[in-house]
């Protein structure tokens, strides 16, 4: 097995179509990327054949701003991305306030990817607010 197939190809998500009309798919890191907001994005209990899939954090959507909260989150997001994303080993989870937006927390996940030993980041904001959705990037 070569690293590619190890990194794997999947369902685009969000789930869409490509210029032919065929299910887009994302491939290989950008497979991985994706896979990594999908686990942050479902709250645990949200599928019902899958209870257990997804990430803790949800429950701290009323929680105050403070170094708790921001100490659970890393645990929580952490814990998630070691259960349900094997093709990655978690270097770090650090979650700051958002200067900008009080509601907003940032997630800087830094990870290597296991069969290419690649290093990458990526900066997942979660809002804990209910009805605070980020801006489409569309």
């Amino acid at each position: 097995m070569n690293d590619s197939d190890f990194l794997g190809v999947g369902w685009a998500f969000p789930v869409g179509v490509d210029k032919r009309g065929r299910i887009a798919l994302a491939r290989h890191e950008t497979d991985i990327e994706q896979a990594i907001r999908m686990i942050l994005l479902t709250p645990k209990g949200q599928r019902v054949m899958r209870p257990e899939f997804g990430c803790q954090i949800h429950d701290l959507m009323f929680a105050p701003m403070d170094a708790s909260t921001m100490g659970l989150a890393s645990f929580y997001v952490e814990e998630a991305l070691k259960v349900w994303e094997p093709r990655i080993e978690v270097l770090e989870v650090r979650v700051q306030p958002d200067p900008e937006r009080e509601e907003r927390m940032l997630i800087h996940i830094h990870y290597a990817v296991k069969a290419t030993h690649d290093k990458r980041s990526l900066v997942f904001p979660f809002y804990r607010i209910p009805g605070e959705l980020p801006e489409s990037t569309s």
